[in-house]
Parts: structure tokens; C-alpha cells; sequence
């Protein structure tokens, strides 16, 4: 296994977005309380939190600001939105700052000018977003997230597939979807997955994104497995891979045993973003 620590030095753009925000553990308490009642008054939060009034406004506004919270006079309740826009705006929110370390570093390992295939997840969304400085990209993706994000790149060709829209993450499924990837052939697929066993089954919550993930590894000269260490040991419902089957896995810190021996055992190399 080739373990490798990439760290960037150099000097940002001025055009680079804001890294994404992390709600921290009091602001996550704060959420938890809203979502118990639904409407919650800022004397009672800062009384439950045994904070100041002022310091539960300032944590309702970065709350706000991110979309996961809508205030009214003198409280605050859940946005008024649908709740599967609300639960992709909370994922984001989650390891925020974990999902961006590992993007950059997909990035910088990326050649200009390569072919890509792009999965679902938030964390394949964060490579989406630094990939908006590479020149002379292809992507083709059934995640319509993604679509979005490249559509502000202007030296990005972008494929997206025809499908069934799955509304809980903007991807498409089918046999639609399957039959559009499998006409590509690409230098990098790059996959995230909501948790991976001890045996390196990579799962998901739905056996629906199995036959996209299959053509997406059959479709690609290598692929990429990007993760934050939280995923490791995560259960799910479906199998939809396995890790010896990737070519390199992204994340932020150590895996825990017995990932490491595993990945070493399938020549798997192993990039730790820091």
C-alpha cells in the first residue's frame, strides 16, 4: 500500500470559495433542540444550552446562514422547505471540514485534461467544487448536484445522464442512467459510500445504486474512492462494492484496523488529506 500525507502550501486563489462551515458540537445541541419542538424561543435555547442569549443568536445565524435553521421574532424553528432538500443541506453541514481537506486533495491528484466519472454524495459534491480550477476537464455524472456546480466551470465538457430523478440527492437511476455511462470510457471514476464493513463491503441504503456503481468501476481506467474516516466501520443497508476494487482511497485521517492491512493486502493506495 502506498500511504501518502498530501499538504498544500501553496497560496490560495482569491477566487477559491469559503471552506465549508462544520456546525460544532453546542450549535449541533442547539439543532437537536429545534428539531425536538419544533419552534424554540432564543431565552429557552440559551437556558437548555446554559449559554448567553448573544452567543445562541450568533449560533442561529451561522444556523441560518447555512440553511439548516429559519428565524422568526425573538425564535427559531426548522426551514420551511421540503425535507429532503433540508436533509441534503445537513449533510453537507457534516464533517464539512473533513469533505474539503479530502477534496483538495482529489483535486491536486487529478491531471489537467482528465476524463471523470462522478458519483452521488456530498463528498463527491466537495470534489465538484475544487475541480472548478482544473482546465480542460470531462465529467460525466448522473448527479445533478454535480451538473450544477461544473455548469459555472467554463473549461469543463459536461455529460449528465437521462434517468429517474431520486429526489432524497438529485441523482438519476435506471436503466436509462446504466445505458448512458456505458457509452464512456474514462481515465477516473470517483465514488463515495455511506459506510464500509471490516470485510471491505462498501454499503449504501439502497441496492438501486448498485448497477451504477458497477458500470462506473467498468467504465473507468481507475477509481477513486473518496471517504472520511467516520465512514469506516458505518453500517448500511445494500452492498454496492467493495474496496479492492478501488484503485486509491481518499481521507482525512488513519482508518481504523482493520482497514489499513486491507487495503495494504489489495494494493490499494491509501491518501490521507491534511
Amino acid at each position: 500500500m502506498n500511504a501518502e500525507n498530501t499538504t498544500h502550501h501553496t497560496e490560495e486563489p482569491t477566487t477559491r470559495p469559503q471552506t465549508p462551515w462544520s456546525p460544532n458540537p453546542r450549535q449541533l445541541s442547539l439543532l437537536e433542540e429545534v428539531r425536538a419542538r419544533g419552534a424554540v424561543s432564543v431565552e429557552r435555547l440559551a437556558q437548555r444550552l446554559d449559554v448567553t442569549m448573544q452567543t445562541v443568536r450568533r449560533d442561529v445565524q451561522r444556523l441560518a446562514d447555512a440553511g439548516l435553521l429559519q428565524r422568526f421574532h425573538g425564535g427559531v424553528s426548522l426551514p420551511r422547505e421540503p425535507a429532503r432538500i433540508g436533509a441534503w443541506k445537513e449533510r453537507q453541514a457534516m464533517q464539512a471540514d473533513a469533505k474539503a481537506r479530502i477534496a483538495r486533495s482529489v483535486a491536486g491528484a487529478i491531471p489537467d485534461g482528465a476524463t471523470l466519472m462522478l458519483g452521488v454524495g456530498t463528498t463527491v459534491e466537495a470534489v465538484a467544487r475544487e475541480l472548478l480550477h482544473k482546465p480542460g476537464l470531462t465529467v460525466v455524472t448522473h448527479n445533478l448536484h454535480v451538473a450544477q456546480l461544473l455548469n459555472e466551470h467554463s473549461d469543463c465538457k459536461v455529460h449528465v445522464a437521462g434517468g429517474t430523478l431520486r429526489h432524497r440527492d438529485s441523482a438519476l437511476e435506471g436503466d436509462s442512467t446504466v445505458d448512458f455511462l456505458k457509452q464512456f470510457k474514462v481515465d477516473i471514476a470517483i465514488q463515495t459510500t455511506l459506510g464500509i464493513d471490516p470485510d471491505g463491503s462498501l454499503r449504501d441504503r439502497d441496492q438501486r445504486e448498485l448497477p451504477v456503481s458497477q458500470v462506473m468501476l467498468a467504465q473507468s481506467r481507475a477509481a477513486w474512492l473518496v471517504a472520511d474516516v467516520s465512514k469506516f466501520s458505518q453500517t448500511a443497508l445494500a452492498r454496492v462494492g467493495h474496496l479492492r476494487h478501488m484503485r486509491r482511497v481518499f481521507t482525512e485521517a488513519l482508518p481504523p484496523p482493520p482497514f489499513a492491512q486491507l487495503l495494504q493486502d489489495w494494493d490499494v493506495a491509501l491518501t490521507i488529506a491534511s
